[in-house]
């Protein structure tokens, strides 16, 4: 279903984006990958096949934003599908946390995404077809203590997939979004296999390609079938 389709992935060097890149690829897709790291995005490129288009950009940086945008759609030709994936992560009490951090994160978590989702709609409105979807969190849908400032960064950004979607009705653009519990990645400081499995046994978290495996899911449902929510929660850690 998605053979010949094209995705612009942010956040794309690790973690989510990364699993859902390789996903969509041996899918048949034709992927933009987006990310900071030079590094990582020529490594995945290279892994993922010469046609694919990489974009080195940063969320904090409107401008990159719009360049982004119009340098994926300029070389896929189209944009079938976004998946705004680009996010941090900061934890800890709120009279301990730097606000210089909850300004990054907000920046990133929340702007970034209003900003490429504005940025896709004029391409995907004039062709009246397209798939938006957004990386949210269980913090979206449950208010974590140890994690204020995120979890007003994620229920902010469920607000605004719900209405979303409803406007874009018209369009024929499906919008949804994808809400991970406890991910082992980068973005939670977990790299090494051995500590990835060894929480896998104890259904104490997820793999990226978990997540991914949902957004598939997501995206290879029948066109009349809109997958608002989606949440993803390691089986011993339920909330």
């Amino acid at each position: 279903m998605l053979d010949g389709k094209t995705a612009l992935i942010t956040g794309a060097s690790s973690g989510i984006g990364r699993a859902t890149a390789r996903l969509l690829a041996q899918h048949g897709c034709r992927l933009a990958i987006s990310a900071r790291s030079t590094d990582k995005l020529r490594a995945l490129a290279t892994e993922l096949g010469p046609r694919t288009v990489t974009i080195v950009a940063d969320m904090t940086r409107p401008d990159d934003v719009e360049r982004m945008m119009a340098d994926a759609i300029a070389g896929l030709g189209q944009l079938d599908i976004l998946f705004a994936n680009a996010g941090i992560f900061v934890t800890g009490a709120a009279a301990g946390q730097s606000a210089d951090s909850w300004d990054e994160m907000l920046s990133v978590n929340v702007n970034a995404v209003f900003r490429c989702v504005r940025a896709a709609l004029p391409h995907m409105q004039a062709r009246k077809c397209g798939d938006i979807i957004v990386t949210s969190s269980i913090a979206g849908h449950e208010v974590l203590p140890m994690e204020p400032i995120y979890s007003a960064s994620k229920h902010a950004i469920n607000a605004f997939v719900y209405a979303l979607r409803r406007q874009l009705i018209p369009d024929n653009i499906r919008v949804g979004a994808v809400a991970p519990g406890t991910v082992l990645n980068e973005l939670w400081g977990i790299t090494e296999e051995s500590e990835i499995a060894r929480r896998v046994a104890e259904r104490t978290g997820v793999r990226s390609e978990d997540v991914a495996d949902a957004v598939l899911y997501m995206l290879t449902r029948p066109p009349h079938v809109t997958i608002r929510d989606i949440v993803i929660m390691p089986q011993a850690l339920d909330l």
